[in-house]
């Protein structure tokens, strides 16, 4: 699963992944990502249950460094801001709130597009347009640059495609990402 969903933030061409995991089909996942955690820490990728259902987690896998140059962003911020994150509070603030918001406190988090990479302007118009009227849907819906987010979903599904087909190959995401 993470290999299917998580490849581009491991594979660093995005800030970030998230992924919605079963309690009951993983039951070891908060052991497993501790040892993914220090394996990863290296490289700067990092694993945080953002918030847990009766029934899920909610997983997001990112790179430090890279995600707070993205929320860092004037146009991130500013977003940000609108949803009550201040843009000097530490990345792990910003973490909590997303998290906090993520359990239905305050209403569902669209600006976690911003954390996923997502190009700001097509955050505000998925905002903006409740999620209509998009120029192009691919990863997420578009509603600035197509041309741009063309060429980096085709990175994305390039990416994720080599990851899984190491994985069903018999390698383990530690070896895939050179961190065995």
């Amino acid at each position: 699963m993470l290999a299917a969903h998580c490849a581009p933030a491991l594979a660093g061409i995005k800030p970030a992944n998230l992924v919605s995991c079963q309690r009951s089909r993983f039951p070891q996942l908060p052991r497993q990502l501790e040892t993914y955690g220090r394996a990863f820490a290296p490289k700067d990728v990092h694993f945080q249950i953002l918030c847990t259902c009766p029934g899920r987690h909610l997983l997001l896998v990112y790179r430090r460094t890279l995600l707070e140059h993205c929320l860092a962003q004037p146009e991130a911020a500013r977003l940000l801001e609108a949803f009550g994150y201040r843009r000097d509070e530490p990345l792990e603030a910003k973490l909590e709130r997303l998290g906090r918001r993520a359990t239905g406190q305050g209403g569902f988090p669209h600006e976690i597009g911003l954390f996923l990479g997502y190009p700001p302007e097509d955050v505000e118009g998925f905002i903006r347009y409740g999620g209509e009227g998009c120029k192009m849907c691919g990863c997420w819906k578009v509603y600035g640059d197509v041309e741009q987010a063309s060429r980096q979903f085709a990175r994305i599904a390039q990416v994720c495609r080599a990851c899984v087909r190491r994985v069903e190959q018999g390698e383990t995401l530690l070896e895939v990402f050179a961190v065995a």
